[in-house]
């Protein structure tokens, strides 16, 4: 409760769930304060390599297979264009989403790649991208297509991949990569970032997000679900239809939903990344934002637990948990409902 507005809201104990959407909050903040360190002082473009609706279908029995193509397919196209293109090794992380606003099952992958990287020569250089550009939309598709359809294919005849029975035929299979191949995949890329604040910022949103927030649920009965979508639009569904679309979302047991590449990866951190960062001149300091960036060293958990404390309502006030009383068994059957009473 509010100590100003007398504003109140319940509290959870965390379960420490990944797919709960109010555990997430305090293991986001650590995050983004552990990868502070790794952000290159260099611009980033936003990249995101969404799974065809052909293939969705397969998602259900091939979790943990296709999430690893995506993951695989998506780094390797740009480390490999980076490579060829650039000349330089490139940093990436990679988030997994799986859904859209109405909870439907739309896998996709975004990208933070830095703009430039690192080269092998004996005596490393680092070459930046253009700042508004870095690689060709139509090159990003072939290339990541290719890699798809490739691991696909090989995971077919794997016998790895479970698909339907009448793709199951050379016929079938070969009719379904041919379709594939001359598909337009979708891939998006721009330039969202300032700076390394903003890619913080942004991480900050993406990282570990779940299907649905509790803040976006309207109503809920025995009989429909109503939550928002997105603006003013809601959707509707019977609770069934809610719990079957939201278990779509949740990952397999211990999979990795943030993955590191390049510069990123666990042997770049080791090796490679600090030769970038030697190379790269310091980031300049930004006056607007430089009590912030202050604010967000790693010992700011308390500055992290009195913003959780500030109240929703009036943003004045802070929130002082208080007690819920248990009553006995018979006066909880025969009597009034449980109240809360004020343990100050």
């Amino acid at each position: 409760m509010c100590d100003r507005c007398g504003h109140s809201q319940p509290s959870y104990n965390s379960c420490r769930n990944r797919h709960c959407p109010t555990c997430q909050a305090s293991q986001q903040a650590r995050w983004i304060q552990q990868r502070q360190a790794r952000v290159l002082p260099v611009h980033h473009f936003h990249v995101v390599f969404t799974l065809p609706a052909e293939l969705r279908r397969f998602v259900p029995a091939n979790r943990r297979l296709l999430y690893k193509l995506l993951f695989d397919a998506s780094a390797q196209t740009l480390l490999t264009l980076g490579e060829d293109r650039l000349g330089g090794q490139l940093g990436v992380t990679s988030v997994l989403h799986t859904w859209t606003r109405d909870l439907q099952l739309h896998p996709h992958v975004h990208c933070v790649v830095t703009g430039g990287g690192l080269t092998r020569e004996e005596t490393p250089r680092w070459i930046a991208s253009r700042p508004e550009f870095l690689f060709p939309l139509g090159v990003l598709r072939s290339v990541f297509r290719g890699k798809m359809l490739d691991g696909l294919d090989r995971a077919c005849r794997a016998g790895t991949l479970r698909i339907p029975p009448e793709l199951r035929s050379e016929v079938g299979w070969a009719d379904l990569l041919s379709r594939l191949h001359r598909k337009k995949w979708v891939v998006y890329c721009k330039r969202p970032f300032g700076g390394p604040r903003q890619v913080f910022e942004y991480l900050g949103r993406y990282t570990h997000r779940v299907a649905i927030s509790s803040a976006r649920l309207k109503a809920v009965s025995d009989e429909v679900v109503v939550f928002r979508t997105r603006g003013d639009k809601v959707a509707r569904l019977h609770p069934y239809e809610f719990i079957r679309r939201f278990l779509l979302h949740t990952l397999p047991p211990r999979f990795r939903k943030i993955r590191h590449y390049g510069l990123l990866s666990p042997a770049g951190v080791r090796g490679r990344l600090p030769i970038a960062e030697a190379l790269l001149p310091a980031p300049a300091r930004d006056p607007e934002h430089a009590g912030a960036e202050e604010a967000d060293e790693p010992d700011s958990r308390a500055a992290i637990e009195a913003e959780a404390r500030r109240c929703p309502l009036c943003a004045d006030g802070r929130l002082f948990r208080e007690a819920v009383r248990r009553l006995p068994t018979a006066a909880a059957r025969d009597g009034p409902s449980p109240t809360v009473w004020d343990s100050s």
